[in-house]
């Protein structure tokens, strides 16, 4: 507890800034703590972790036990999602799609490596450096599971390009590159009833959210839904 408390009381010391594709992006370190900022604008840091690991373990469990899914993980960030993917066996190829190069480089290499490099190793991972949104409406390629976290949620983007993917358009790109039976889980710092809705209207079944406890404020939430076939 002695590292949280440092993380509080020091000042955040900038190991990397960098102008990037969609405005400017910084790697901050707090303490013991590493936070991803974008136009100043806090994305995430490494002080938990366990929402990120739910966005996987949910998706998972919600599949029909098919042998190495194969996942798509929609943002890079701190690694916590990939790194929780790659450290169970029984995923099958592992495709994360990252849209700024300055994230990847500190995974590779970089101070983010710490968490991920493992993952990085391991055969199954993919790094696709491309904006989900792009992706997803323009790859031949399909999946198991799509994990999402590209955003602070559904109705809390980090760029305003990004609002399409949870609208009806977006969650069809979804179900296109999903496999028959695949999930959709997309992660949120808040729950969002109206997402669950869209979601429902979109086509998907067995739409419902899991929440994680934070210590202020509302839970964080993964919204899961799966493709019918």
């Amino acid at each position: 507890m002695g590292g949280m408390t440092a993380a509080v009381h020091d000042s955040p010391v900038v190991l990397d800034r960098r102008d990037g594709p969609y405005g400017e992006v910084a790697l901050r370190r707090h303490g013991t703590l590493l936070q991803i900022i974008a136009n100043g604008c806090f994305l995430m840091d490494t002080s938990d972790g366990r929402s990120e690991r739910l966005l996987v373990d949910a998706a998972y469990d919600a599949l029909d036990g098919r042998p190495e899914p194969k996942v798509l993980i929609g943002g890079l960030g701190v690694g916590f999602s990939l790194a929780h993917a790659a450290a169970d066996s029984r995923w099958g190829r592992i495709t994360v799609v990252e849209r700024e190069p300055a994230v990847i480089d500190w995974h590779r290499g970089g101070p983010l490596a710490e968490i991920s490099a493992g993952a990085l190793g391991d055969p199954r991972t993919e790094i696709v450096r491309d904006d989900l949104v792009a992706f997803v409406n323009e790859t031949s390629d399909t999946f198991d599971a799509l994990c999402l976290d590209i955003d602070n949620g559904p109705g809390w983007t980090v760029t305003d390009d990004n609002h399409g993917l949870y609208a009806p358009a977006g969650l069809a790109a979804c179900t296109r590159v999903l496999n028959p039976g695949g999930v959709l889980a997309v992660w949120s710092a808040e729950p969002s009833p109206e997402f669950e809705g869209t979601m429902r209207n979109a086509g998907f079944r067995q739409v419902r959210t899991e929440e994680v406890p934070v210590a202020r404020g509302v839970p964080d939430a993964v919204h899961l839904g799966v493709r019918p076939g």
